[in-house]
């Protein structure tokens, strides 16, 4: 390959500061594999479960993290048909056409670093062709990555997780980088009353621009059951969206769902979680979810057009930025709770 080598941020170690190295890249791509140079990178609260070990001890330290940028396409291995160099593309960790490819085989200090199909906190990197979405080089290559998780898990999470209908009341528990697009995507589907709810004051000014018809802070809103209750009904809301993942509020946002609603988590709790599931023999639903099942290949396109036709706004979801070097001070901005989307400015 032309890149040889790349700039990294390394988790070599659990609950650890990022180690920003130099690593060897594969001598030649294999089937399904792309070149890209990443050039901006979104953080998830996915990679600070990784970093924190959240699922348990980590067998593959150690490994590159990252699953949403925007790129641009360098060399293509054998067997690739939907990317081809100089493509500028979304990445993302929900697979979409094309081929699946082995991991990558990356090396730090003459020894092995495990990588999976999408890794973006490295400035180059060997992804696989079936986590990568072709779009307009003239698009905003800095807001791109928020199509490769935080956009589309909302519009998943709203059309496909909760069936969201015209009319059906819905809550938004947390509304950062997710949280607002989910409830943007509430609004576009014709729900009221959307509720927003966040302990960050400048959180629920954004969510209302987005459509919060109303917005609660728990710090000063008092017992939240009865001032939820007191905007949607007695019998509670019809769609509840959990994004925080603390044990607290899954509970009290699945004891707020309505006998006949749906409470979608979208936040990995850090605790075990104690529900009544009696209510679940009839008809509430408690369902986690996975990206919003999104279809990267179909919606990504979808979303730009909303987005460009002024029907979807981006505009301040993205609260920071930092070069990668400081990569290790922006995830304690992302732990710090205020942020919206925090972006990384990979690569030049």
């Amino acid at each position: 390959m032309q890149i040889k080598t790349a700039k990294a941020a390394i988790l070599a170690q659990s609950r650890a500061p990022l180690i920003i190295d130099e690593i060897a890249l594969p001598e030649e791509l294999g089937v399904g594999q792309v070149l890209v140079k990443v050039l901006y990178s979104t953080i998830c609260g996915a990679q600070l479960n990784e970093i924190a070990a959240a699922k348990g001890p980590d067998k593959f330290l150690p490994h590159l993290l990252g699953h949403e940028a925007s790129a641009r396409v360098l060399e293509i291995g054998p067997g690739v048909t939907t990317v081809k160099p100089g493509d500028t593309v979304v990445l993302h960790w929900r697979p979409s056409t094309g081929i699946q490819c082995q991991p990558p085989a990356y090396t730090w200090n003459g020894k092995k670093l495990n990588a999976g199909w999408v890794t973006t906190f490295n400035d180059h990197a060997v992804i696989s062709e079936n986590r990568m979405t072709v779009i307009s080089p003239d698009y905003d290559l800095r807001n791109a990555p928020l199509l490769g998780c935080a956009v589309t898990t909302a519009a998943g999470v709203i059309n496909n997780d909760a069936g969201v209908k015209i009319g059906e009341s819905v809550v938004v528990f947390g509304v950062g980088g997710v949280g607002l697009n989910v409830v943007q995507f509430a609004q576009l589907a014709g729900a009221y009353p959307i509720v927003a709810v966040d302990l960050v004051d400048s959180k629920l000014d954004m969510a209302k621009t987005r459509g919060a018809t109303h917005c609660l802070n728990p710090s000063t809103a008092g017992d939240m059951d009865t001032a939820i209750r007191k905007i949607v009904g007695d019998k509670g809301p019809d769609k509840v969206i959990e994004t925080t993942g603390a044990k607290q509020v899954i509970e009290l946002a699945y004891n707020l769902t309505h006998a006949d609603g749906t409470c979608v988590l979208v936040g990995v709790p850090s605790e075990k979680v104690t529900i009544y599931t009696l209510p679940i023999h009839f008809n509430k639903v408690l369902t986690g979810s996975h990206g919003g099942d999104a279809v990267p290949q179909v919606d990504i396109p979808r979303l730009i057009r909303l987005n460009q036709a002024g029907r979807l706004s981006f505009d301040g979801i993205i609260t920071h930025e930092f070069p990668l070097e400081e990569i290790n001070a922006a995830l304690d901005v992302v732990r710090g709770g205020t942020a919206g989307r925090v972006v990384l400015k990979v690569a030049a």
